[in-house]
């Protein structure tokens, strides 16, 4: 892989950009993993090219670490030796989609030294994972063996400390209907939902075919070790599940059946 030489913590926008630092006592905006996400997925379909001297439209650096000081709303672009600081060390089970994995190379910190966006496990071994990354020629996700294709054991896995959870608004998604229970109407104004009866325990249909694919590509598949397929079953509901839950929903929200809201948020 190629080596990903980066620029010095800057103010957004580069040298103009002054202050280069916010002031004292400043607390760290808070997002969500799901913003996380989207945010990251800006570069990926702009196609952002690399640099470690430009800087994109947003004011963030075009190198790795710049990108990832967008995809957390830092007030400053950063680069991999001050990006740990406004992480947390965590596991490799606690990883999450929005968390990263930073290889800060300090004796030689334009050799090897990298970082990317976890998107979240491809498989059920924990081997493979969704990354976006700023990497030569522009941006790009891709499936990526844990932790990296080079240097793999110094790449550690950090949470962003302003990373939150924004509940649900009430009854955006409610608890799967139990058997025998009267199905919703099938839209619920949101495209393409074929409504919960589609994915009660046991049922059997395209419709789950569909949201098992799409949450793979999410990067929500690692309760898979088949499929998925058409059947309804507990690997469905668990990835549903983590998914709810990166949108920092809980309780009754996050039971993992699909409801439209979840269905827009998956398929928008």
């Amino acid at each position: 892989m190629p080596d990903t030489p980066q620029g010095p913590r800057a103010p957004l926008h580069g040298p103009a950009g002054l202050p280069a630092a916010p002031p004292a006592g400043t607390s760290l905006a808070t997002v969500t993993r799901a913003e996380i996400i989207e945010r990251a997925q800006t570069w990926v379909t702009a196609k952002v090219p690399y640099s470690m001297t430009s800087y994109w439209s947003d004011g963030y650096r075009q190198d790795c670490s710049g990108y990832v000081s967008m995809a957390w709303k830092l007030p400053t672009n950063e680069w991999t030796g001050s990006l740990g600081t406004f992480a947390d060390r965590i596991t490799k089970e606690e990883l999450q989609p929005g968390d990263i994995l930073l290889f800060h190379n300090a004796a030689d910190p334009q050799k090897g030294s990298h970082v990317v966006i976890f998107g979240g496990w491809t498989d059920g071994t924990l081997t493979s994972y969704l990354a976006y990354e700023q990497t030569p020629p522009h941006t790009r996700k891709q499936s990526t063996p844990y932790a990296y294709w080079s240097d793999s054991a110094k790449y550690l896995p950090y949470r962003y400390k302003g990373v939150t959870a924004t509940a649900a608004a009430p009854g955006a998604e409610a608890a799967a209907p139990a058997p025998g229970a009267a199905a919703a109407p099938a839209s619920h104004g949101v495209p393409g939902y074929p409504g919960r009866a589609m994915f009660r325990p046991g049922a059997e249909n395209p419709y789950v075919t569909r949201l098992g694919r799409r949450l793979v590509e999410k990067g929500y598949g690692t309760h898979y070790t088949t499929g998925p397929g058409p059947r309804w079953g507990e690997a469905d509901r668990r990835a549903v599940e983590a998914f709810q839950r990166a949108q920092g929903w809980r309780g009754g929200a996050a039971d993992g059946y699909p409801g439209p809201e979840t269905w827009r948020r998956l398929f928008s």
